[in-house]
């Protein structure tokens, strides 16, 4: 129930609003800045054509909003730069909503962009006397793409660095200077922190700058000139109002844009960040998905020929576009022939767009570099979140010692020439003439019950292809194999007491993911272990015959010692010198004496050896 003391109040209230606007308007001309911004008439009515530039204008703050937030948490150093991301992106409250927000908000205002200059061309709104304004909107453009380009490489991952390193390298072709404008760029002789810093320079203080001082001047030469009516040859339709008309479907964009961006975030969980830029491992580099046109342009123009395609084609397709007002004005046709030209670049943007993925869709190579780069990804995000967490040297750290992701790699260069691991190279690649073992679960009670079937040990999952399958002078195989081959009418018996010798012999292996078999079966272990000695029932040799074993050395020469046999040490030092005594000694197969010839270091040999043995680090949270 109203009152006269609230009827009074709210009056009081009312009166010193209107006084402290009035005073505010004395002092700042407000309410004439805003009936100036706000009740323009806009020729032949509101429209939703008109609301492209509202949405970049929207787009761009909320760029500048996220962006300023983000940069309090970034830190620009080819040491930190992937780090503080990664913070970003996994610790801090909201982070990767913001990281998301400001990804996909800049892919939005490229398309808006777009959509922005095609209204401006079908609607002849470039045409005189709006031929300045139409240029400070395709400076904006260029301004803006190039912000996309140098916000690329600011993560410093391996997806970054790898595409900036491509696109930075197109001005290397510049006759005379490009040498020196690519140093200039690249800040030194190779890319490393002075690149990040410049980029990042760049990305967050000359181009914001210089877009706000161009946005500045078109804003100001949009309102001199004032809307173009869209059918200017048609029956006019009652002009309307900026405010609520236009305004109102200028909001209704904008919020479109964002449930866009944010639908794009939500589903991504934020943006992608790959391992951490690494030069001594290539990647499959692309760029953002509005600069592969330019990626499958450049196919076709290869060596020398690559300034035609990478400088001076591009170079005359913007000074096309730079000339149209120029074009409109001087020719009847002109109009028409802008038209034509704008839709022709946009058919072959598109196309060789579509060529661009549909190439790499069908590209074995580069699907199969994509699947490692996203394992690698993976695994460095579960490293870099674990108790240990990201060392001071860098996150790259963590993927150099990691067997998970090294060991393959140095197997499929140093290893895979001979051995197989599951049939392929170690990363995946079929290798399809193997001529040693394959070495997937080594040491295994699985490998090794392989390895004694008679069936299997010539294949070529064992010796195929090995001196020990090839007779002798004196027409005879190896012993390991004749012995093998011996097996082959054992009962069912013998059968289980060479199922008990293989589980004994693999326990010295003391595989991880066989540690709770190996407990359980201790007893049945030991069997094996006095078998060893004693002998298979209906076979005259016992393995005690040629290997040692249980702390037993052998009398036998030319045959391993099965101490510790596939053991990580046993493994480590059969690898550096298989031509040991303890191991194969002068009956060693062309396997490389790896410690004299220098093909591995140390360090690489424990992490292939830990990688066979699966003895990388995993978390409760890790799928590995």
């Amino acid at each position: 129930m109203f009152t006269v003391k609230s009827l009074l109040k709210d009056w009081v209230s009312s009166r010193s609003m209107k006084s402290t606007f009035d005073w505010l308007d004395d002092r700042t001309g407000y309410r004439g800045l805003l009936k100036e911004v706000l009740f323009e008439s806009v020729p032949g009515g509101a429209r939703w054509r008109y609301v492209w530039g509202s949405t970049l204008t929207f787009g761009l703050m909320v760029q500048i909003i996220t962006g300023l937030v983000l940069w309090a948490a970034y830190s620009p150093s080819s040491q930190t730069a992937w780090e503080s991301v990664f913070y970003i992106q996994h610790e801090m409250t909201g982070g990767w909503l913001l990281r998301g927000i400001h990804h996909y908000t800049a892919q939005v205002m490229t398309i808006l962009l777009v959509l922005h200059m095609g209204q401006v061309l079908i609607d002849g709104a470039y045409k005189a006397p709006r031929e300045v304004n139409f240029w400070t909107g395709l400076i904006l453009l260029l301004l803006i793409l190039s912000i996309s380009l140098t916000g690329y490489l600011l993560p410093w991952d391996q997806k970054g660095y790898w595409a900036t390193k491509v696109a930075t390298n197109l001005a290397g072709v510049v006759p005379v200077f490009g040498e020196h404008i690519q140093r200039v760029i690249v800040g030194g002789p190779d890319y490393g922190h002075h690149t990040l810093t410049r980029f990042f320079a760049l990305h967050a203080g000359v181009l914001p700058v210089l877009v706000m001082m161009v946005i500045v001047g078109h804003i100001y030469l949009f309102r001199k000139h004032g809307i173009t009516p869209a059918h200017p040859g048609k029956k006019k339709r009652r002009d309307g109002w900026f405010w609520p008309d236009q305004i109102f479907r200028d909001a209704v964009a904008c919020l479109a844009v964002m449930m866009v961006v944010l639908i794009l975030t939500l589903r991504h969980h934020g943006a992608e960040l790959t391992a951490p830029s690494n030069p001594a491992e290539r990647f499959p580099a692309r760029p953002d998905w509005y600069f592969m046109f330019l990626f499958e342009f450049l196919k076709y123009f290869p060596g020398k020929s690559l300034i035609i395609g990478g400088l001076i084609l591009p170079a005359l397709a913007v000074v096309g576009f730079f000339a149209m007002p120029i074009v409109a004005s001087k020719w009847p046709w002109g109009h028409k022939a802008n038209l034509i030209y704008s839709g022709g670049f946009l058919f072959i943007f598109a196309t060789l767009t579509a060529m661009a993925f549909n190439h790499d869709a069908k590209d074995k190579e580069y699907q199969f570099a994509k699947k490692i780069a996203q394992r690698d990804a993976a695994r460095v995000m579960e490293l870099a979140q674990s108790p240990e967490g990201i060392p001071p040297i860098g996150a790259v750290e963590l993927l150099q010692n990691d067997p998970y992701t090294q060991g393959p790699r140095i197997f499929a260069s140093k290893c895979a020439s001979c051995h197989t691991y599951m049939g392929h190279d170690g990363m995946g690649k079929p290798q399809n003439e193997p001529s040693a073992p394959d070495l997937y679960r080594f040491g295994s009670r699985q490998w090794l019950a392989g390895f004694v079937d008679p069936d299997q040990i010539e294949t070529i999952k064992y010796f195929h292809g090995t001196a020990f399958v090839e007779p002798d002078e004196n027409g005879k195989k190896s012993r390991m194999v004749r012995f093998v081959k011996d097996l082959e009418n054992l009962s069912e018996e013998g059968k289980a007491q060479l199922s008990k010798i293989v589980a004994a012999v693999s326990a010295q292996a003391d595989l991880s993911y066989q540690e709770e078999m190996d407990a359980k079966d201790a007893a049945l272990i030991q069997e094996g272990t006095d078998l060893f000695f004693e002998g298979i029932e209906g076979v005259d040799a016992t393995c005690a015959d040629c290997h040692g074993f249980d702390g037993e050395e052998s009398e036998a020469s030319f045959t391993p010692d099965l101490n510790g046999w596939a053991s990580r040490q046993w493994t480590i030092d059969f690898t550096k010198n298989p031509s040991h005594p303890k191991f194969y000694g002068k009956n060693n197969d062309r396997m490389p004496v790896f410690e004299e010839e220098k093909i591995f270091t140390d360090k690489q040999i424990e992490m292939v050896v830990d990688w066979l043995r699966e003895d990388w680090v995993r978390f409760a949270s890790g799928d590995n």
